[in-house]
């Protein structure tokens, strides 16, 4: 048989692809092979030392060879995270930290009892390293961004197939899917850095007014202790103040069973409505350097999506943006009121998270560029000052009752005007109940025979003009007049 130097045999009739040979023996299950690091850096113009090449192809090789069920390479993902919150300073929690927690969550519901009428949770707080955050709520983060990760993944993978030579793409061939899960991989890597980052900022399970983890109430006992540097405020008050916080998050959620699902389907619901900007997916794939992961990943990190929006994007930012408000408001009106008897230092810590919620840190502005989404209250004021208005018009309960149904939920135009919510929701009320009368009446019979308030109104026109659209003594099928 001719053997054919483009396309050699491998002993049997199946021929080889040169390209898939050469990518997986640079970059596949035989790993470097008989490849010298240093001969390659001299010839390739890299880096010469061993180490630092070593751990470039394995960043390179993870990202070419990894598979996955879906677009997005959510292993990576998890992998990343965990390499990024251990990169710090992440001790494990002692016994003595868990205890600390566990009392301060107890503390914040008995506090929580007097200032709201929803049941206490009954959940058992938890204490957690950064790692442990990571694996706890990665499965929320997945369910977040999997809508614009799957879109950003398909469209890398898109735009750097459309950037290779065409006589490239004809040799590819079995080495095609190892493109194919490059941008899967390289959005994965890229999320995972940011998913760890907040791993070291975050303080609770509910920080970021969203309940990333399911009948969870959880402090970062690391993270609370770095929040309360320089504050010069005794310690157990921060993890006080930071307790009852939680423990309100967790009493909501619990409590209003629906609202959950409410917030993380407003989020999905905005993420899938997001337009990725191929322009920069295209450029990027231009320059696109297998050999520099980090390059790559920082231009991820600039944001890849179009800043015009949608007017069903903007409708949609607006409920979202409303939502966590209302959310972020009620939980910072009922701390405030559990603890300003009891927390000499309870203003100043509220005033200081108000303000951590409304920037963000460096890892939130980090997942804001990736996903183009801000999970930041940005009225948080207004709500919280709208919550205190009903506390006063209503008391607690009466407050705490509107969270019943998505539909009694206040809307931006009540942030915009609290002290009117109550007089346009009577008007509301009175509306619905017209209603909901006139149509229990029309079920019950009501209208088939005119009563006497029916026949006052209807002096002037005879009782007949109860019946819908018929003028009185206006002649029936029959051709006689009605009585």
């Amino acid at each position: 048989m001719t053997s054919n130097p483009l396309n050699p045999s491998n002993g049997d009739d199946e021929p080889k692809d040169p390209l898939a040979e050469m990518l997986q023996n640079l970059m596949g299950g035989k790993g470097m092979g008989d490849i010298d690091p240093a001969e390659l850096a001299k010839a390739a113009g890299l880096p010469d030392d061993p180490n630092l090449l070593a751990q470039m192809f394995s960043q390179v090789q993870a990202m070419m060879s990894a598979s996955s069920d879906g677009p997005v390479n959510w292993q990576l993902a998890h992998e990343n995270a965990r390499r990024v919150a251990a990169s710090g300073s992440d001790p494990s929690v002692s016994a003595a930290q868990s205890r600390e927690v566990d009392e301060a969550l107890r503390l914040a519901e008995l506090w929580l009892d007097q200032v709201t009428d929803l049941p206490a949770t009954g959940l058992i707080g938890r204490a957690w390293s950064r790692a442990e955050w990571v694996e706890e709520t990665l499965g929320t983060w997945k369910r977040l961004t999997e809508p614009v990760a799957n879109s950003i993944a398909n469209a890398l993978s898109s735009a750097m197939t459309e950037q290779m030579p065409e006589e490239m793409k004809s040799m590819m061939g079995g080495a095609s899917s190892m493109l194919q899960n490059m941008g899967g991989a390289i959005f994965g890597m890229q999320l995972g850095q940011a998913i760890g980052a907040l791993s070291g900022e975050v303080v609770s399970s509910t920080d970021i007014g969203v309940p990333l983890a399911d009948l969870e109430m959880a402090l970062l006992p690391a993270n609370v202790a770095k929040f309360g540097e320089g504050l010069g405020l005794p310690e157990n008050d921060i993890r006080l103040f930071l307790a009852v916080r939680e423990a309100a998050h967790a009493r909501l959620f619990v409590q209003v069973p629906w609202l959950r699902g409410h917030l993380l389907g407003a989020i999905e619901a905005y993420a899938r409505g997001i337009h990725i900007d191929t322009s920069k997916i295209e450029e990027l794939a231009r320059g696109l350097d297998p050999s520099n992961p980090e390059g790559i990943q920082e231009a991820l990190s600039q944001g890849v999506f179009m800043p015009q929006r949608t007017p069903a994007q903007d409708r949609a930012l607006e409920m979202l943006e409303t939502a966590l408000a209302l959310v972020e408001g009620w939980v910072d009106e009922l701390t405030a009121a559990a603890t300003e008897k009891l927390l000499p230092s309870s203003a100043a810590l509220r005033e200081t998270v108000r303000r951590r919620r409304a920037t963000g840190g460096p890892a939130e502005h980090a997942f804001a560029s990736l996903v183009g989404l801000e999970l930041r209250p940005r009225r948080l004021r207004e709500a919280a000052a709208l919550w205190a208005q009903l506390t006063v018009e209503r008391g607690p309960a009466g407050r705490d009752a509107i969270w019943q149904h998505p539909d009694l939920l206040p809307t931006a135009e009540d942030l915009d005007d609290p002290k009117g919510f109550s007089e346009r929701r009577k008007l509301a009320e009175a509306s619905g109940t017209e209603v909901d009368d006139a149509l229990q009446k029309l079920l019950s019979g009501g209208f088939d025979t005119a009563g006497p308030d029916l026949e006052q109104a209807g002096d002037d026109t005879g009782p007949a003009a109860a019946d819908f659209g018929d003028e009185p003594g206006a002649p029936d099928d029959g051709g006689s007049p009605k009585s």
